[in-house]
This record gives structure tokens, C-alpha cells and sequence, in this order.
């Protein structure tokens, strides 16, 4: 499309239309070229309800595992789970019983 700029000069810009759930698809490979500086605008939002799919879920305090923390997912479809002590005591442990 000529003539549409899609550079934006903030992270709060870059998140503006972010609401209360959506679906967000995250890129990188475990802690590798995740969307770090975004992640962190979204925990600063509070935005809640969210589907994520990503390769995986961070791991407890850092990465996507900070908005499990906060309890701003709703919904997850990650391809791996590594080291995320939180996910599994609040989530899978819990549900199971």
C-alpha cells in the first residue's frame, strides 16, 4: 500500500489498540528475539482476558510469564513449556483437582 506508515515511536503507540480480550501472537524462540519491550507495555497496561500463542510461555518473571503472573491471560497455546514453576502451580495443578 503506497504511502502507509507502519513505524510507530513508542511502545505505548505501538500497544494503543490493545484491549481486554484479544489474541496476541508473540514471535522468538524461548527467551530469544521475544517481543521484550512489548511484553512489558502490556503488563503496564493491565489488559486482561488475553489468548496468547507463542512457541513458548517465558519462564517466571521474565518474557510472556509475567503476564501469567499478573493474571492477564485467559486463555494460552504456547508449543513448549520450560521452567515455569508459576504456570504449572497455578494453573495445571490447580485445575486438576
Amino acid at each position: 500500500m503506497s504511502g502507509f506508515d507502519k513505524v510507530v515511536h513508542s511502545y505505548e503507540e505501538a500497544m494503543a489498540g490493545l484491549e481486554d480480550g484479544m489474541t496476541v501472537i508473540a514471535g522468538g524462540f524461548g527467551l530469544c528475539g521475544i517481543p521484550e519491550n512489548l511484553i512489558a507495555q502490556m503488563k503496564k497496561m493491565g489488559t486482561k482476558g488475553l489468548t496468547i500463542v507463542s512457541n513458548n510461555c517465558g519462564v517466571d518473571g521474565f518474557g510472556l510469564g509475567v503476564l501469567l503472573e499478573d493474571r492477564q491471560v485467559k486463555k494460552w497455546f504456547p508449543l513448549m513449556l520450560v521452567k515455569m514453576l508459576y504456570l504449572w502451580s497455578n494453573y495445571w495443578l490447580a485445575s486438576s483437582k
